[in-house]
């Protein structure tokens, strides 16, 4: 049996460009196993799937071997399990030439060191990928923050009917008239979001 592994980093991202290629080798889409998740653990759902069928003879195709995963020990790690534990296969389509385990069993202890050797390097080369993904990340952080970003979701305007409310009801809570959770509910904010609009107003009055 041949089977698909496809994975992207995250839900925002497209996996239709590796599903595609897994298509155009014949395979169905029932055999195509799609996570959207980050590739630092194999603690994924749909390759987790994909190991209770696998057997002994399948074959498994992936794109490129950091679609596999980006933790070192983890790719040597499950290699092994799936080509030499199961005794399946699997083809990398983006270096075809080097990684095709069965090319590796066919030269017997020699083709285990040499795939061993190739496995390390490019395990190595995914790993340092994944962190300097992450640095990257950390260092757009801290640099938006820095320039007095705000991250995450926008927050959301008050509607006029509410800013009328606000220029209302504030006086009446800060001379202690009615609660703030009277304020709040009659706001329809939230508990964070209400102290929020109090600095804001605050700022500005």
């Amino acid at each position: 049996m041949r089977m698909g592994y496809v994975r992207v980093s995250s839900k925002d991202q497209n996996e239709q460009r590796q599903v595609n290629k897994m298509r155009q080798l014949g395979i169905e889409d029932r055999y195509i196993f799609v996570d959207k998740q980050s590739g630092k653990n194999f603690d994924r759902p749909q390759y987790q799937l994909m190991k209770q069928f696998v057997r002994e003879g399948d074959l498994i195709y992936i794109d490129a071997l950091d679609r596999l995963g980006r933790d070192y020990d983890g790719i040597i790690k499950e290699w092994k399990e799936i080509t030499r534990d199961i005794g399946a296969d699997i083809v990398v389509l983006e270096n075809e030439s080097l990684f095709d385990s069965r090319k590796f069993k066919s030269m017997g202890d020699m083709g285990k060191l040499m795939e061993d050797q190739f496995l390390s390097l490019l395990s190595y080369v995914a790993e340092q990928e994944r962190k300097k993904i992450r640095q990257r990340q950390a260092e757009g952080i801290a640099q938006a923050k820095a320039k007095g970003k705000t991250l995450g979701r926008p927050k959301k305007e008050l509607s006029t009917e509410q800013t009328a409310l606000l220029k209302e009801l504030y006086p009446l809570w800060k001379a202690k008239e009615i609660t703030a959770v009277e304020f709040m509910k009659r706001l329809d904010v939230k508990k964070t979001r209400f102290y929020e609009i109090i600095k804001e107003y605050e700022k500005v009055r």
